[in-house]
């Protein structure tokens, strides 16, 4: 039973992953008569459902972390990690504006690829606050837009994630979400904000 649910949990993450790294194009194939010239693929404006498909994966890989450091430990949860951000995050790009939930300063802002695994999985002293956020324990996550804003090439969204471990306790944040689709044709974040939400009292 625990190997289906892990393979269940793989799956998981693999196919909304496999959603990010697919092109949403519109290939033209039309040639000029007599040229060996073909236009070069033109990739559609992003939509709001590749946008929602994109936060999926996100939850999907923040669990998927959560699992394998449960059953394999830390360097396995660690490689999966790196996979995550390379896949999903713009790194690969540029800088990320990516300001975590629980980071302060001198390194609440994590404009690199270092500073992003470690908020996720801890274990680097140039951050030494960082625990590891996608190591407690999470097993299933809700997200809730209050809108997503689409411009061709981009996109942003803003709402409520949730994230849910193995007791049951919930932690909701406020999150938004930046999105540019890549030359080849795959959505990266480029912007991610999370925060607590504000308390009265």
């Amino acid at each position: 039973m625990k190997n289906a649910n892990l393979r269940r949990a793989g799956l998981a993450l693999v196919l909304p992953l496999a959603a990010l790294a697919t092109p949403a194009m519109a290939q033209e194939s039309a040639v000029a008569a007599g040229s060996n010239v073909v236009a070069a693929p033109t990739h559609a404006p992003i939509t709001a459902a590749e946008v929602e498909a994109a936060q999926r994966a996100w939850g999907y890989a923040l669990v998927a972390i959560a699992t394998e450091y449960d059953t394999k430990g830390h360097a396995a949860a660690k490689q999966l990690a790196e996979n995550v951000i390379d896949s999903a995050y713009g790194y690969g790009l540029g800088p990320v504006l990516f300001k975590p939930t629980l980071a302060a300063a001198p390194t609440t802002f994590r404009t690199d690829r270092d500073g992003a695994i470690s908020y996720f999985v801890g274990g680097n002293p140039a951050y030494p606050g960082d625990s590891g956020f996608a190591l407690k324990g999470w097993r299933s996550y809700e997200i809730e837009n209050a809108g997503i804003l689409t411009n061709g090439n981009s996109a942003t969204s803003m709402g409520n994630v949730t994230v849910i471990d193995a007791s049951g306790n919930r932690t909701t944040v406020d999150k938004t979400w930046g999105y540019v689709r890549g030359a080849d044709g795959k959505l990266r974040i480029v912007l991610h904000h999370s925060s607590l939400p504000y308390q009265t009292n």
